[in-house]
């Protein structure tokens, strides 16, 4: 009986630890689960477009200080980088 007890004690246990009542609870209540999944996309949507800003400029001002190097390979690089991208503007009509 002792052995038992300690199976359903440590079952139960490792129930508590997976959190399964809160779980089920929060299946319950469907307007706090819809809550939580809007807050948890929109932290989400700020968290990328804050990682995308800090990339894009960390790159933008490593090449800004590779242009003002002049170096010769890599500024004909950006200049065909410039280029392109003017050529493709100019292509477009919207």
């Amino acid at each position: 009986m002792n052995a038992v007890y300690r199976l359903t004690h440590e079952l139960s246990q490792q129930l508590e630890k997976s959190r399964i009542a809160q779980y089920t609870e929060l299946l319950f209540s469907p307007w706090r689960l819809i809550w939580l999944n809007v807050l948890t996309g929109a932290a989400r949507g700020v968290g990328i477009a804050l990682g995308f800003t800090f990339f894009a400029a960390t790159i933008i001002y490593v090449l800004q200080v590779l242009g003002a190097l002049n170096l010769p390979i890599i500024g004909d690089y950006i200049a065909d980088i410039v280029r392109i991208v003017q050529h493709q503007l100019e292509l477009k009509t919207y």
